[in-house]
């Protein structure tokens, strides 16, 4: 059965950082590509970055470039979001998803897979 289980939420004041951790269970981790997305109350939910099966490619929303960064340890089964100058606009739920071969795209309708997400709340 897979599994994909949110870590390392919480309350941060804007210009802090966060580590989330999407842990994994259940399949073959590097079959997969793996994204971050959010969603604040009363908005859809949205792409944050992603990254395909192996971690050599990359890819982020505009809003979050150069201030997240996403990684992977296949060893692990494990996937991070590095979250660094935060903003309170940042506040969210944020969940992890897998793509089975895919290339870690921003089109949430190609994850197959979805934890049950962390909350990360910035205040300013």
């Amino acid at each position: 059965q897979v599994q994909l289980v949110e870590s390392g939420g919480g309350l941060v004041q804007a210009g802090g950082s966060l580590r989330l951790t999407c842990a994994a269970s259940g399949w073959t981790f590097a079959s997969y590509a793996m994204g971050w997305f959010r969603q604040a109350p009363g908005k859809e939910r949205g792409f944050v970055g992603g990254i395909d099966g192996s971690g050599a490619a990359t890819s982020y929303s505009d809003s979050v470039k150069g201030r997240f960064t996403i990684s992977r340890d296949n060893a692990k089964n494990t996937v991070y979001l590095q979250m660094n100058s935060l903003k309170p606009e940042d506040t969210a739920v944020y969940y992890c998803a897998a793509d089975l071969f895919g290339a870690g795209t921003s089109n949430r309708f190609e994850y197959e897979y979805w934890g049950q997400g962390t909350q990360v709340t910035v205040s300013s």
